[in-house]
């Protein structure tokens, strides 16, 4: 079993050198996991990850959030501009301790009402993991799914409860444009995401989404 002053002391040496890390632990029970995220509450530059024992945590570079906080300003810049009632929910912690998971994801929101659980999870995916993120999600109940990796957009929206046709994307199946937010073109998102200046970005953005 790993102990809380273990985890915190490991964390600490692999992060010391690089921007960006992934620490990934196995053999944590869910009281460690919980005495970790209290540990860390008020330090919200690390994200973790916890599913059936098994521990990550990242500790996001520069460019990442970069990118996590552009995506996050254009959605509710665009919800914003189309009048569709949404509850920003950041990098909440979302957990489930009989399912034995819990996530913060990059961006996520509630569309509609107010939920306990959002209903889109965003992943900016500069390094990669061992921990199945959409099965993560489908333990969680997170209707849609996006992850930014290598420039670009991977959407996927939970279909199946219980896998039996999407068995190998945990019930999810990945689409083209977003199911939750389908007036929403994701490849003109993704062009403005990629805008080196903010300014530009948001520019591009209001002028496109008013046509």
């Amino acid at each position: 079993m790993v102990s809380l002053n273990e985890l915190i002391e490991d964390s600490k040496e692999n992060f010391a050198s690089d921007p960006e890390e992934r620490l990934i632990v196995s053999g944590v029970n869910w009281e460690s996991y919980e005495n970790l995220l209290a540990k860390l509450e008020d330090n919200s530059h690390y994200r973790i990850t916890y599913l059936d024992e098994i521990l990550e945590i990242v500790s996001p570079s520069q460019k990442h959030e970069t990118v996590k906080s552009r995506i996050g300003f254009l959605l509710e810049f665009y919800f914003y501009k189309k009048k569709i009632k949404h509850k920003p929910m950041g990098s909440t912690t979302v957990k489930n301790r009989l399912k034995k998971v819990g996530a913060e994801p990059d961006e996520c929101y509630c569309i509609g009402e107010p939920k306990d659980i959002p209903d889109l999870a965003i992943e900016v995916t500069i390094t990669s993991g061992s921990i199945k993120k959409l099965e993560t999600y489908l333990r969680l109940g997170v209707k849609e799914v996006w992850f930014w990796k290598n420039g670009g957009f991977s959407l996927y929206y939970l279909r199946e409860e219980v896998p039996s046709r999407f068995v190998e994307t945990y019930g999810y199946e990945q689409v083209q444009g977003s199911v939750l937010i389908p007036s929403l073109n994701i490849s003109f998102l993704t062009e403005c995401v990629l805008i080196p200046d903010q300014i530009d970005a948001c520019e591009k953005f209001e002028e496109g989404i008013a046509r």
